[in-house]
């Protein structure tokens, strides 16, 4: 949805080519490529297994691709350390399994980490009081994170990557424990953040969900056993061929007007080769 924004210097923050990545002889990622630029939300799909998760780890350094480069404001990865590169790219895994036995507030101070020197200071506190408002957590401030419920503690997680306050968020599914409102609340929280221009943020989402994605990505980054297969605009990239070929069901596209978003009208699932279907539809 480039252009229904607020226009905005859109060089890149993020630039990934000829990407590779095998588990032993099984490859998981071949030759991606893309960019992202700022103030731009890209919402990454595909099924179970495509490789997103994977994608997001090679991203963040906790994946070693077998080839590649990944270049973060024009910097190859490579020669990033661990803290300059979490004072550029917050990230927040598919699953959290840590309790930690701590208030709320001091969990998402975590994410200050990076930034902090010998003691922590206004500054870092101010920021996590603003990240806790953001996200409609201030009455969860001084309640014990091992106490939430797995949708809140999502919520409080999320609330940590951005209080570490990057350049590029990372988010593997940061919807997928949470109720339709709150999906709704944190999707736009995140537009939020990428839209204000008075700083320059981008973020990667791995999400599940077509319409979400829709409504609120800039580009949609399409994986298929392992490849790209398509990268461009929602419109351009959720067709109903595509999303035959790498969901394996029949929809109906809704374009976008006025009053609301794009939207993807989910059918049935297709039982036997989408190539056939394609073929007897031209």
């Amino acid at each position: 949805m480039i252009g229904k924004y607020q226009s905005r210097n859109m060089s890149n923050v993020l630039r990934v080519d000829n990407l590779c990545f095998s588990w032993g002889e099984i490859p998981v990622l071949e030759n991606i490529e893309f960019s992202c630029k700022w103030g731009e939300l890209i919402a990454i799909l595909g099924v179970n297994g495509a490789g997103k998760s994977t994608l997001l780890k090679c991203m963040n350094k906790i994946l070693q691709p077998q080839t590649g480069n990944i270049e973060i404001e024009s910097k190859n990865i490579d020669d990033f350390s661990i803290l300059e590169l979490s004072k550029s790219i917050s990230y927040v895994p598919q699953s959290v399994m840590t309790n930690f036995s701590m208030d709320v507030f001091d969990v998402v101070l975590l994410g200050r980490r990076p930034h902090i020197s010998w003691r922590i200071s206004d500054e870092d506190r101010d920021k996590v009081s603003k990240t806790l408002q953001l996200f409609d957590l201030e009455d969860f401030a001084f309640r014990r994170f091992d106490r939430l419920s797995g949708g809140e503690r999502q919520r409080v997680i999320v609330a940590k990557a951005v209080a570490q306050n990057p350049s590029l968020f990372l988010f593997d599914e940061p919807t997928s424990d949470l109720d339709l409102k709150n999906q709704i609340e944190v999707m736009k929280r995140i537009r939020h953040l990428v839209d204000n221009k008075n700083e320059r943020k981008s973020a990667l989402v791995a999400v599940h969900d077509i319409n979400l994605a829709c409504r609120f990505a800039d580009r949609i980054l399409l994986l298929h056993e392992g490849k790209v297969k398509a990268f461009d605009t929602p419109e351009s990239v959720l067709n109903e061929q595509n999303i035959a070929e790498v969901f394996g069901v029949t929809s109906t596209i809704l374009s976008a007007t006025d009053e609301s978003p794009m939207r993807v009208l989910v059918g049935d699932e297709i039982k036997f080769n989408a190539a056939s279907i394609i073929k007897q539809e031209e």
